[in-house]
C-alpha cells in the first residue's frame, strides 16, 4: 500500500489555500489536460497502479498531478529541483491526496530522502525530470525496481543519462523519451525556456536586456531559445557550442560563433544550456569584466564552475534574491543568479502554462500507452501518433484549422513511380 496521507513531509499544510489559487490559474490556461481529465475519469487508465512523479513541483505540475489521480492512480510526488518547490501548491496537493516529499529550500540530504521515500512507495510507473529517480530505483534494485513497468523522461539530461544506463546493459526498465518528441522539444525547449529564462533573469536582475552582450553557451534547442528572445530583447548574441553543425546553424542565424574564452571578455549576462560539467570553466570566469550576470539553464548546477568561482572570490555576499555577488581580488564582481540552477525555475515561475500544457499532455498520455503495452527494457521513442494528437488538440484549442491529405494525394506519396 502506497503510504498514508498524513506521512507527507512537506513544509505546511496550512498554505494549501494559496497553492488551491495557483493552481486553478494554470488549470484555466491548460485546455489539453482538462480534457484529457474527461477522458481518464472515464477510461480509469492507472486504476490499481501508484505513480511516482519526480518533477518541478508548481503549479503546472500540480495539474498533472491531479490527471494521474483522475485516472485512477494513487500517487505521490517529489522534487526534481529543491529551489523550484512551491510550498503552497505541495500543501495543496496533499490537501487534495497527493502524497508528498519536497519542501523549497531542501538541502541536499533532505532532497535526497526525499527521493527516499518517493522510491518508498514503490511505483508500478513514474515520470522523472533529470533521471534522478530512475537511478536511485536502479541502485537500489530488488522488488522496488521489479514491479515498475516503465516511466516517461521529460528532459534531455535525464534522456542521455537513460541512454548511458542502457548502453551499459544497465537499464531495467522500459522508458519512453518524451523529451524527444517534437511536441516537446520544438516548443518547450525552445519557446518555454526561451521565454522563462529571460522571465527569471530580468524579474531577478531588473536590469535592461537590450544593448548588452549576451552569451549563450550551448546551442541545442534550448539554446536556440535563450539565443532568440535575447535576440528579440535587443541584445548582441554570442554562441558558444563544440558541435560544428549547431555553431554552422548558428552563424547563419546570424550570431557571433566563439570559444567560451573569447566570449567571457566581452560578455555582460552568460547563460549555459549544454547539459554538461563546467560549461563556464574557471578560466573563463578569471577573463570576465566586472558586472557578469551568470545564469544555467541545464538541468544541474554544474555547468558554471562554483568552486572555482568560490576559489576566486575575496568576498561573498547575497545583494538581492536570489543573486550571489563575488568580489575577486581585482575588484572585479560577478553576480551569479540562483546558485547556478535552473534559473528559470529557481528564479521564477518555469515554462509558460500553455507551453506545459502540451509538454504534460505528452507525459499522460505517455504513460497511458506504457501501462497499456508490454516493453522490454530500453529507451522508447514516444508513439509518433500521440505527438501529432498533442498538436492537434493544441490547434484546436487555439481555433486553428489546417489541411488533410486527400486520398490521391497519400496514393502519390506511397508511390515510387
Amino acid at each position: 500500500m502506497m503510504q498514508p496521507l498524513q506521512d507527507s513531509q512537506i513544509r505546511d499544510l496550512s498554505l494549501a489555500p494559496q497553492g488551491q489559487v495557483k493552481i486553478a490559474w494554470a488549470d484555466a490556461h491548460m485546455p489539453l489536460l482538462r480534457q484529457l481529465r474527461a477522458q481518464f475519469e472515464r477510461d480509469r487508465p492507472f486504476a490499481g497502479r501508484r505513480i511516482a512523479v519526480c518533477l518541478h513541483l508548481e503549479a503546472k505540475t500540480a495539474n498533472l498531478a491531479l490527471l494521474l489521480q483522475a485516472g485512477g492512480a494513487e500517487v505521490a510526488v517529489a522534487a526534481s529541483n529543491p529551489l523550484s518547490t512551491q510550498d503552497d501548491v505541495v500543501a495543496a496537493l496533499v490537501e487534495r491526496g497527493v502524497t508528498a516529499f519536497a519542501w523549497h529550500g531542501a538541502t541536499v540530504a533532505e532532497y535526497e530522502q526525499h527521493l527516499q521515500q518517493l522510491a518508498d512507495v514503490q511505483p508500478h510507473a513514474l515520470i522523472d525530470d533529470g533521471g534522478d529517480l530512475v537511478a536511485l530505483l536502479h541502485r537500489r534494485g530488488g522488488p522496488a525496481l521489479a514491479q515498475v513497468c516503465g516511466g516517461c523522461e521529460e528532459t534531455t539530461t535525464g534522456v542521455l543519462r537513460l541512454r548511458a544506463m542502457a548502453a551499459a546493459g544497465e537499464l531495467r526498465i522500459p522508458m519512453l523519451a518524451v523529451n524527444d518528441a517534437r511536441c516537446k522539444h520544438l516548443f518547450d525547449n525552445r519557446y518555454g525556456t526561451g521565454q522563462s529564462v529571460w522571465d527569471g533573469i530580468v524579474r531577478t536582475t531588473n536590469l535592461l536586456v537590450a544593448g548588452k552582450t549576451v552569451v549563450v553557451v550551448g546551442y541545442g534547442w534550448c539554446g536556440k531559445g535563450v539565443a532568440m528572445r535575447a535576440k528579440g530583447l535587443g541584445a548582441r548574441v554570442i554562441v558558444c557550442e563544440v558541435d560544428p553543425v549547431r555553431a554552422l546553424e548558428a552563424v547563419m542565424e546570424g550570431f557571433a560563433v566563439m570559444p567560451v574564452a573569447a566570449a567571457a571578455e566581452v560578455g555582460d549576462f552568460f547563460v549555459t544550456v549544454t547539459g554538461n560539467r563546467h560549461s563556464i570553466p574557471r578560466a573563463a570566469l578569471e577573463r570576465m569584466k566586472s558586472g557578469a550576470v551568470l545564469a544555467n539553464a541545464g538541468h544541474f548546477d554544474v555547468e558554471i564552475d562554483k568552486q572555482a568561482l568560490a576559489e576566486l572570490a575575496v568576498a561573498v555576499r547575497e545583494v538581492r534574491s536570489n543573486i550571489t555577488e563575488y568580489q575577486l581580488a581585482d575588484g572585479r564582481r560577478l553576480y551569479l543568479l540562483a546558485e547556478g540552477r535552473l534559473v528559470n525555475l529557481a528564479a521564477g515561475d518555469g515554462h509558460p502554462v500553455e507551453v506545459m500544457d502540451m509538454s504534460f499532455a505528452l507525459q499522460a498520455l505517455g504513460l497511458r500507452w506504457l501501462v497499456e503495452h508490454t516493453l522490454a527494457p530500453g529507451v522508447y521513442p514516444l508513439p509518433q501518433e500521440l505527438d501529432e494528437q498533442v498538436a492537434r488538440m493544441r490547434l484546436a484549442a487555439w481555433g486553428v484549422s489546417l489541411d488533410h491529405l486527400t486520398e490521391e494525394q497519400r496514393r502519390y506519396l506511397a508511390s515510387w513511380q
